[in-house]
């Protein structure tokens, strides 16, 4: 019998808080196990912050995947400070990454000022 291909969502949500904003710009889009994924993230700040990527995954409470100056799980990120850009891509998304995946803005890794998610 035919296997049918894994398939997953993503769920644009945007915050807007206190002046600074983050969008990520995807929208809603449906994916197949093995193919690339870009999630893009642009930002709005008067202040110096940290960009950062979190995961969410099922029942589980979110945690750092990415920040502006680390590496993780096999994601790449480029920071872009004239473009005000910090894009999140895998060249072969599992199902394992099924998760939210939020785009925020914080003066520390603990602290967000803004925030957007793509469910994945």
């Amino acid at each position: 019998s035919d296997m049918l291909p894994a398939s997953c969502s993503i769920l644009l949500i945007l915050g807007r808080t206190s002046g600074d904003s983050v969008a990520q710009t995807e929208g809603l889009a449906i994916l197949t196990e093995g193919a690339p994924l870009t999630l893009n993230c642009t930002y709005q700040s008067n202040h110096a912050f940290f960009i950062l990527w979190y995961i969410q995954y099922i029942s589980e409470a979110p945690q750092l995947l990415k920040s502006s100056m680390e590496d993780n799980k096999g994601f790449e990120a480029t920071y872009n400070k004239e473009a005000t850009s910090f894009h999140l891509k895998k060249a072969s998304v599992q199902v394992s990454d099924s998760a939210v995946y939020y785009c925020a803005l914080g003066d520390t890794v603990a602290e967000t000022a803004g925030g957007a998610e793509h469910k994945l």
